[in-house]
């Protein structure tokens, strides 16, 4: 899909990702590698900024996770910090040959050792893309 400013960018359909107007979505591990193009539709999508540091629950949680920073299954449990019972969260890595990729492997590993479930994969960007991340479903009462 062409970003609305023409870059070219291969960004998949907004929806893919689950997020609606009014959604609250707390960003973690921004850099300046991150795609903000992609921040940019999630905002347009929730019609509103992302948040650092919540003060209320939170109903989705950006990740961006790259190799060489903390382990999948630490910056997976502080993620779940402010995620409300039924939130989930999108961990978005680079892609094999980017730098910062991360093996999925570390991921799986990284996803049990949380506790959490890895549900659906999705390409977000030239550079990036999506796991989504749930928590079990006897625990999101």
């Amino acid at each position: 899909m062409v970003s609305p400013n023409g870059s070219g960018s291969d960004h998949v359909d907004i929806d893919q990702l689950g997020l609606s107007e009014g959604m609250v979505v707390q960003e973690l591990g921004w850099d300046d590698d991150v795609d903000q193009d992609l921040r940019d539709e999630v905002m347009d999508a929730i019609d509103a900024e992302l948040v650092e540091d919540a003060v209320e629950a939170v109903d989705v949680v950006l990740l961006w996770h790259r190799d060489d920073d903390s382990d999948v299954a630490d910056a997976l449990v502080d993620a779940l910090r402010d995620l409300s019972r039924t939130g989930w969260i999108w961990l978005l890595t680079p892609k094999i040959g980017r730098p910062g990729y991360v093996d999925p492997a570390d991921i799986n590993d990284g996803v049990n050792t949380s506790g959490l479930v890895l549900t659906t994969g999705v390409d977000v960007s030239h550079d990036w893309q999506a796991h989504k991340v749930v928590r079990p479903r006897n625990t999101r009462r």
